[in-house]
């Protein structure tokens, strides 16, 4: 059992096995079933499913539900994933806070730190990760300990460019330029750390973890500090040959008086933080606790009035290459302010002109706030257990 939840290296050619990533690919999809639609779903034989069945149930991957009585013949026994099969640590780097979760093997978020800061430093980003998973270990059994299977670290590229837009002097930030947080981190566990973009990330928790009725084509939008993205092609997450598909910031707006500006200026949660310092002169509320803002709707309007026009701006032309039947919009907000952006793109598309073009069904994201850190939390969960998505 515990040789899948050991170091990177021996272990591996267990995990990759496709047929057992399949068996538990199916399962953390549709959910619980008998091991006869298991074998119908996957192709394989009902023989080759019962051997991959007992061998996940014997490491604790899988676990028997309750029997389903049928009409003719005996019951059936369906399979589902085992809550505490593996755990996962997810974390967040951000510009305004930092987050460490830890994740169970159906996605439930299990502990939780967080610190706020002006901006990250590398040094202070592997101090906070260490302490939070001493921390967070610290409350777990031996056996749970011997359970985690990996940590992921949703973060934004090229932070050593942003210094000007986050208000920061640019030398502050140049100690991240050649800096690898991924294997900086590594050095500490005994377990596999892997790295990705941050609203990548986001797109990933949504495509594991949300919705069951996300269509197989769909372009994310994640509206954090700044506004990013992710693409999902033939329900996988496209990341393109650099990692940095979905970037949607840096994508340019047409803005009063023919001048060009980027998403990134104008839809992003950086402009709402403009706007509340000008208006109160703080604006740490808004990262401290991102489920409950309580800010003038006078500040948040203003703001808006600028960023969703922006947003169907960059659908409409994120439609005319890729005709996505639906947008998902998330975001670091509370949910009655993701849900007033929504309504809002929608009534902004219905202004532009769409002729030749199918205008796509905007919705809300599933996840909210916890999406970053959750995305992190999916990456040792596709890349160990499952076929990667």
């Amino acid at each position: 059992m515990e040789a899948r939840f050991e170091n990177q290296g021996s272990n591996q050619s267990g995990m990759r096995d496709r047929n057992e990533r399949l068996v538990l690919t199916i399962l953390r999809r549709q959910g619980s079933l008998p091991k006869a639609e298991i074998a119908r779903t996957t192709g394989l034989s009902a023989q080759t499913v019962s051997v991959i069945m007992r061998a996940l149930e014997s490491e604790g991957l899988l676990e028997k539900g309750e029997k389903v009585r049928g009409k003719v013949g005996q019951p059936s026994v369906p399979m589902c994933l085992s809550r505490d099969g593996a755990l996962f640590f997810g974390v967040k780097v951000g510009r305004r806070s930092a987050e460490l979760v830890l994740v169970n093997f159906l996605g439930e978020i299990l502990e939780r730190r967080r610190l706020t800061y002006d901006y990250p430093t590398p040094d202070g980003t592997v101090s906070f990760v260490r302490n939070s998973v001493a921390e967070v270990s610290k409350t777990l059994t031996r056996v749970q300990r011997s359970r985690i299977a990996g940590l992921g670290i949703a973060t934004p590229y090229f932070l050593w460019e942003w210094g000007p837009l986050i208000g920061v002097d640019e030398a502050e930030l140049q100690q991240w330029k050649g800096f690898d947080l991924r294997v900086e981190i590594e050095k500490l566990f005994d377990f596999p750390v892997y790295l990705g973009n941050d609203a990548t990330c986001a797109c990933s928790s949504e495509l594991v973890f949300g919705r069951d009725d996300k269509p197989k084509d769909f372009l994310y939008i994640y509206v954090g500090y700044f506004i990013g993205g992710g693409v999902v092609l033939n329900g996988s997450l496209y990341e393109g040959h650099s990692g940095n598909a979905g970037a949607l910031g840096p994508y340019p707006i047409d803005g009063q008086g023919g001048r060009t500006r980027q998403l990134i200026d104008v839809a992003s949660l950086m402009g709402l933080e403009r706007r509340l310092i000008d208006a109160e002169g703080d604006a740490k509320r808004i990262w401290e606790d991102p489920d409950t803002w309580i800010i003038d709707d006078a500040i948040i309007d203003d703001w808006l009035s600028d960023a969703v026009p922006a947003i169907a701006q960059t659908i409409q032309a994120a439609n005319a290459f890729f005709d996505f039947p639906v947008v998902i919009i998330d975001g670091s907000m509370p949910a009655e302010v993701r849900e007033r952006i929504v309504g809002r793109v929608r009534g902004s598309l219905e202004d532009l002109n769409f002729s030749g073009l199918t205008m796509p069904r905007v919705v809300n994201g599933s996840i909210g706030t916890d999406a970053r850190p959750l995305g992190g939390a999916s990456l040792p969960l596709s890349k160990r257990f499952f076929l990667e998505v």
